[in-house]
């Protein structure tokens, strides 16, 4: 079989292979291992365990448990919604907004204060619900590792032992455990007795094949491989076939297992969503800081006033900043949330991991039930010379069908199952079983005797099993054997699982049959195999391709299994696409990080390998994924900006993600990026718009401030105009994205943020100058621009109206020119021209009115009428207009207009309308040349750097 190896590094807490906790101290001393064993003796195990073969009886099981505790992992409490709710006020948005409305409500601007307080509370409680709701979806996912387990107690020291079926909770260090196929690992233990037991630890090492297991000593096995040690089974791992007899070594926190659910909790850096809101947060705190001050000095420089236009300074300092973005953010992020669980069965467990999983642009992922599925199949049978020969298949599937109807417990592995399915059942049925002589881990080879049909008196042995094994045994000449083996490695590096499959007939006999019969056999071929392609995977691939997300492979597994499974799916992977985990130990951060941006696969990975290749993405500036479903992937979990596992995964990994999934499968992946690219993009929108805007107003009021004898907006005016755009941009929430903000990462960048804002907003200011100049010279003549009402009117309208416009004209997005269609109606191509498809296998194609697939294969049009944004904007273009002759108008201190001011208005709009589209097509050409790319080749970008890739 091909290789496969996992290693883990031993952590301190845990004992060594074989240690034991002592029976007077649940954190007993380590029996300190013999030189050259790499581990204690068994005997040394008993000794300081204090036990026997034959168990505990049931009065020291009982002091035991009252001295240890239960076999249980330490309970986590989830937080309350109260604390939830104080957690989601260290916010950066929401720390901004608290205050300016500690400062609106010192200077008694007491209307500005409460609205802002509202909105801070609203969103409070909108993103505690949503945490809380997912916090209660995941308890209810939590599982137990094992229920029950069968012990050997006894009553008192001189009686017999008896099995018993008893909770785990209740198992202590010292008690003797019967393992089958099928049971799971209830503690941590030592092998007693073992017959062909293998044990499925890839929750542990990640390694997708099962593991031999044996109680023999085995010499040379390394001190650091603790989790492969033969001798030794871990909670959290799974019997594929055999049966053993243990003695428990460690329970609740001394188990590996229990090591690891201690280390999942909390997150060592900052995500994707929380660097961009630092960002974004800094650069409203700046403004917020700087913009009252000038306020102030400006109008006692040039107008003489003192304090009195404090209110209005602070009035400005709430205009520039987005009071909505806590409620729309929270309102945009629990939707999201609240649709992947209705329709895909994916739980957010986290809010601001929605954001993170739309900002991703890498997703790491295992081989084993994400690529492949846990079994494998069969691909050739070869003879000796290399071309097929189905009578290989056909010996093969002989030695699997009677190894497993003579076996005691009748339980086949991976490959027998997968030569059984490939091979004609009739044929391997024609003949008698004599005899079985089982897999060993340390013969690696099963062998069967049959009776063939016609032959009286002579019995065939089948022999099949690990090349180097079954070689050994076969009557062949050296060179012979060089070549075989040298075939059968060619293959495995290739990716492929080989057996070797050898025959001789003996004549029949009464006694029994054991290895020492396998001699002298005739080499009959290889049968190879290759691991099961899940079935959505690479489609899937093919939608995360369009998505502008790169894939990957961290794996424990043999660089050529890996590297087959790749190819098979069609992603490209040559030789130097491979890295061993040799060559990571090899580099320095720096040099991984250059490595890991160029690399797809990394085989042999340990635990610690895994961590470090995503903080090395990270550190590159990349935002990553990492889906893993085992304790061996907690380490990368919480070092990704956003962790994801499958709903039947450990449960220290299902706790220590941020996403969770109905299961282990790509495409529900490609909907959680969806969906937080959807968020995410409605989220950047609505910040640009916003804030262009806002700037706009801002730099305009200190204009206007210099060149008038009078405020030039009055603090109440500046209230409502700011709650009647905050009220319609929660359109935003609801609004569906174009087409091509889904097709790569929703990043907030605050530079780039800062330059979109800055451009626009200049833009803004000079409408409101034009504005200015509309009111001053054409309805009152030069010098007569001192009619407060009527400037505060026209402005008040103006504002309203480009503030519409910006809402309609700045939330389209078009493709950069990389990204179009190429002509027209062609759907968008994953990279090998293969339609990007949405989960359900309809083409998504990226044209205004072109059918797009929404998850579900539904088709949405983008653009086919009005959207919530439209008619919001509507509905505040017609408070603008209607707002100031109405009979709330005096109450504002807002007026009528002269109809020849809002002719002179619509010339100014028109022109303001085009400068905004010309700019925004500027925008996108920049974007377009500028070019997002692919993660491997674009240029590594500035971690501080921020604007979304959105809109």
């Amino acid at each position: 079989m091909a290789e496969t190896t996992a290693a883990s590094g031993q952590d301190a807490r845990t004992p060594a292979p074989g240690t034991a906790a002592a029976p007077g101290d649940d954190r007993g001393p380590a029996v300190p291992p013999r030189p050259g064993t790499g581990a204690p003796t068994l005997l040394d195990v008993l000794r300081e365990l204090d036990t026997g073969p034959r168990g505990l009886t049931e009065a020291q099981a009982e002091q035991r448990l009252a001295r240890c505790g239960e076999n249980s992992l330490p309970d986590r409490r989830e937080p309350s919604w109260p604390r939830l709710f104080l957690r989601s006020l260290r916010d950066p948005f929401t720390a901004v907004l608290l205050c300016l409305g500690l400062v609106s409500a010192a200077v008694f601007a007491w209307g500005t204060a409460a609205v802002i307080l509202l909105l801070v509370a609203v969103s409070c409680v909108l993103r505690a619900t949503g945490e809380h709701r997912a916090d209660r979806s995941t308890a209810e996912l939590r599982e137990l590792v094992a229920t029950t387990a069968t012990v050997l107690r006894r009553a008192d020291d001189g009686a017999e032992p008896v099995p018993r079926e008893l909770p785990v909770g209740e198992l202590v260090p010292g008690d003797v455990v019967r393992l089958g196929p099928g049971d799971l690992v209830p503690a941590d233990v030592r092998l007693l007795r073992a017959g062909g037991l293998t044990v499925h630890q890839s929750a542990l090492t990640g390694e997708s094949a099962p593991v031999g297991k044996t109680a023999d000593p085995v010499p040379g096995v390394p001190d650091t491989a603790v989790l492969d040690h033969p001798q030794c089974c871990f909670q959290g791992s799974s019997v594929v076939s055999g049966s053993a007899t243990a003695v428990v070594t460690a329970t609740g926190g001394r188990t590996r297992f229990a090591a690891a659910h201690g280390r999942s909790a909390g997150r060592q850096d900052p995500s994707a969503f929380d660097r961009s809101v630092h960002g974004v947060s800094w650069i409203l705190i700046r403004f917020m800081l700087l913009t009252p001050p000038l306020v102030l000095m400006a109008n006692a420089a040039l107008r003489g006033r003192g304090l009195e236009t404090l209110p209005f300074a602070v009035a400005v300092a709430v205009g520039l900043t987005p009071e909505m973005l806590p409620v729309l953010v929270t309102t945009c992020l629990a939707r999201g949330a609240s649709l992947l669980a209705r329709t895909h069965g994916v739980i957010v467990k986290r809010l601001p991991a929605l954001h993170d999983a739309g900002a991703v642009d890498v997703l790491c992922v295992d081989k084993t039930g994400t690529l492949t599925q846990d079994r494998p199949t069969v691909e050739r049978a070869l003879g000796p010379d290399g071309a097929d020969d189905p009578e290989v298949l056909h010996w093969a599937a002989v030695n699997a069908w009677w190894t497993l109807q003579l076996a005691d417990l009748p339980v086949p592995d991976a490959l027998d199952e997968a030569v059984l399915q490939a091979a004609d059942a009739d044929a391997m049925m024609a003949y008698d079983g004599v005899a079985a002589v089982p897999f060993d881990p340390l013969r690696r080879l099963a062998t069967a005797v049959v009776r063939t049909p016609g032959r009286l008196g002579v019995h065939t042995l089948v022999v099949k099993g690990d090349v180097r094994a079954v070689l050994e045994r076969c009557a062949l000449a050296d060179a012979e054997r060089a070549r075989l083996r040298a075939l059968a490695s060619r293959l495995a590096d290739d990716g492929l699982r080989v057996l070797a499959v050898a025959t001789d007939e003996r004549p029949a006999r009464l006694r029994d049959h054991t290895p020492a019969d396998e001699r002298g056999l005739a080499f009959r071929g290889l049968i190879t195999l290759r691991d099961a392609l899940v079935s959505t995977a690479a489609d899937a691939l093919h939608v995360l391709t369009g998505q502008g997300v790169a894939v990957k492979v961290l794996t424990g597994d043999h660089p050529g299994t890996a590297a087959r499974a790749c190819r098979d799916l069609g992603i490209p992977v040559t030789a130097d696409d491979v890295v061993d985990a040799d060559a990571i130990d090899a580099l320095d951060d720096a040099e991984l990080a250059g490595l890991a941006r160029r690399r797809t696969v990394f085989a042999r990975c340990t635990p610690d390998h895994k961590a470090r290749i995503t903080q090395a993405l990270r550190g590159a500036g990349l935002t990553v994924g990492f889906l893993g479903d085992g304790v061996n992937d907690l380490p990368a979990l919480r070092a990704a900006d956003v962790g994801i596992a499958p709903r039947d995964a450990a449960d220290v990994a299902r706790e220590g993600a941020d996403v969770v999934l109905a299961e282990k499968d790509l495409t529900a992946v490609a909907h959680a990026i969806e969906a937080g690219r959807h968020a995410g993009g409605n989220i950047a929108t609505y910040l640009r718009i916003a804030l262009s805007s806002n700037l706009g107003n801002v730099i305009a009021m200190l204009s206007a401030g210099l060149l008038l004898p009078f405020l030039p907006m009055l603090p109440v005016q500046v209230l409502a105009q700011n709650l009647c755009f905050d009220g319609a941009q929660l359109a935003f929430a609801h609004d569906r994205p174009h087409p091509s903000v889904l097709r790569r990462p929703a990043l907030l960048r605050p530079r780039d943020l800062l330059r979109f804002i800055t451009a626009f907003g200049v833009l803004n200011a000079v409408a409101d100058l034009a504005t200015f100049g509309v009111l001053a010279l054409a309805l009152h003549g030069p010098g007569t621009g001192d009619d407060e009402a009527v400037f505060h009117s026209g402005w008040f309208t103006e504002n309203l109206l480009t503030q519409a416009l910006v809402m309609v004209l700045l939330r389209v997005g078009r493709l950069p020119r990389s990204g179009r269609r190429p002509g027209g109606g062609t759907p968008v191509t994953a990279g090998r021209g293969t339609p990007v498809t949405a989960g359900r296998g309809t083409p998504v194609t990226a044209g205004r009115g072109t059918p797009v697939t929404a998850g579900r294969g539904t088709p949405v049009t983008a653009g086919r009428g009005p959207g919530p944004v439209t008619w919001a904007a509507i509905g505040l273009a017609v408070i603008g207009l209607a707002l100031p002759p109405s009979l709330l108008g005096p109450a504002l201190g807002l007026t009528a207009l002269p109809a020849l001011y809002y002719a002179l208005l619509t010339a100014v709009l028109a022109l303001y309308a085009a400068g905004l589209v010309a700019a925004r097509k500027g925008y996108e050409r920049r974007c377009a040349a500028k070019g997002t790319g692919h993660p491997q080749q674009r240029s590594t970008p500035d971690p501080r750097d921020a604007a979304s890739h959105g809109t």
